[in-house]
């Protein structure tokens, strides 16, 4: 892998289109954005009808504040944004470490709703969390996620809410390799020093809490590859479910999974999902995601470096688990280019959606699939049709009584709004 084949990317506009069958608009557009400020950064959630975007909005020469925007419709309208951040925590967000949405469950009353970011704090970074009970008209005053105020830094986070209506978190940690280690950057990526890369992420950990809980602070795995976003859910049966990108012997960067049946208080020993053997020093900065069916069969996508037609790209696939200690044999998804940063959702229709931005002549473009798990381990997926005007990267995608709800950056337009449309 080329270090130069995952430069970075300009961040300018977020969309938001609503998808039920094909990506495609059904109603005048609308925009979500605010005014003076570069939108970027969107992750989405959704329970019903409910769905919620939330994003970074940084003014010319100023912070990044984070937003949020709340639809009562699957996504059609959304009521006028409300900041959730506050002046003393300054957002330190990416497109692999937007600030997180979960939705919680209440008896007889509607979800709250959870936010969580990376904010900068003094030579390092810590995550602050916000929650509004009255459907994202007010916010709570922003506090630290218990156990990440610790030294160094800290980020590309994930969140959900388990059963039990707590919300469960997981994110990348490097208090510990604050003697004799620093990061730069090359190219447009994270290259680490010392020059050692399995040593070197032996200081890099993937720790999991609770909100509200400092003594559910703890760590899953160490050897974690730093800047690939991680991937949480919570099953029906309330065990927790966790994938990241891990550095294995010989600097081979590949997807690791571990799951809890108790809460959290304990996970299993790393699972590697696949032996794709991605060498690389370096962190290629694209992790995967992750979904959960009713029946606990755990389904994981993700990217990794492929050889074809004797040249390097970057490739998706997926694989699943009924027991969380063996995967399926990887299945390719179909991609034109090459992919990165995918996203997945379930549907209520048990298809489902994987979301991408894909490497073109023109620029990165959006792209979806779709597949409908059977009985068997193998599944296929088949391209949706895709607005071919809109480019865009870093997708997010959530599950609607309608369908999914999906928000990517758009870098082709001249301004930085986040444009909204409703697909029945």
């Amino acid at each position: 892998m080329r270090i130069g084949l995952i430069a970075a990317m300009s961040l300018t506009t977020i969309w938001l289109v609503a998808s039920a069958a094909a990506v495609t608009s059904a109603a005048s557009p609308r925009e979500l954005g605010i005014s003076g400020s570069t939108n970027a950064n969107p992750s989405i959630a959704a329970s019903g009808r409910l769905a919620a975007v939330a994003w970074g909005a940084t003014a010319k020469d100023g912070p990044t504040d984070v937003y949020i925007a709340v639809s009562h419709d699957a996504g059609q309208t959304f009521a006028p944004a409300v900041r959730v951040s506050d002046a003393g925590s300054r957002a330190t967000l990416s497109g692999e470490q937007p600030p997180r949405i979960a939705l919680v469950s209440r008896r007889d009353l509607a979800p709250a709703l959870v936010v969580v970011w990376t904010s900068k704090d003094g030579d390092g970074t810590r995550l602050m969390s916000a929650r509004s009970n009255d459907q994202g008209r007010t916010f709570s005053r922003p506090v630290p996620v218990p156990g990440t105020d610790a030294a160094g830094n800290r980020g590309w986070e994930s969140i959900a809410a388990d059963r039990d209506g707590r919300v469960v978190a997981v994110w990348l940690d490097h208090r510990d390799a604050m003697t004799g280690a620093h990061m730069s950057h090359q190219a447009g990526a994270h290259v680490e020093a010392p020059a050692d890369g399995v040593a070197r992420a032996q200081r890099s950990k993937l720790f999991f809490g609770r909100l509200g809980d400092a003594a559910a602070v703890r760590p899953i795995a160490a050897g974690v590859c730093y800047c690939c976003k991680t991937a949480l859910t919570t099953g029906p049966d309330g065990a927790i479910y966790a994938a990241w990108r891990h550095v294995y012997p010989g600097n081979l960067r590949d997807i690791a999974f571990a799951m809890s049946r108790d809460g959290g208080r304990t996970f299993t020993d790393p699972v590697r999902v696949s032996e794709d053997k991605w060498e690389l020093d370096g962190c290629p900065e694209n992790g995967p995601a992750i979904a959960v069916d009713p029946s606990s069969r755990v389904h994981i996508v993700w990217p990794t470096l492929t050889t074809e037609n004797g040249q390097e790209t970057l490739a998706l696939f997926y694989a699943t688990s009924r027991d969380g200690r063996t995967f399926s044999k990887r299945v390719r998804i179909p991609t034109a280019g090459a992919a990165f940063h995918p996203q997945l959702v379930l549907t209520r229709k048990g298809t489902l959606l994987v979301a991408w931005d894909e490497a073109t002549q023109g620029g990165r473009k959006v792209r979806f699939a779709r597949g409908t798990p059977d009985d068997g381990a193998d599944i296929v997926f088949t391209p949706i049709a895709a607005t071919e005007t809109v480019r865009g990267s870093y997708p997010a995608i959530a599950a609607t009584t309608d369908g999914a709800v999906a928000a990517w950056m758009n870098t082709g337009a001249a301004d930085s709004r986040i444009t909204v449309a409703a697909v029945h």
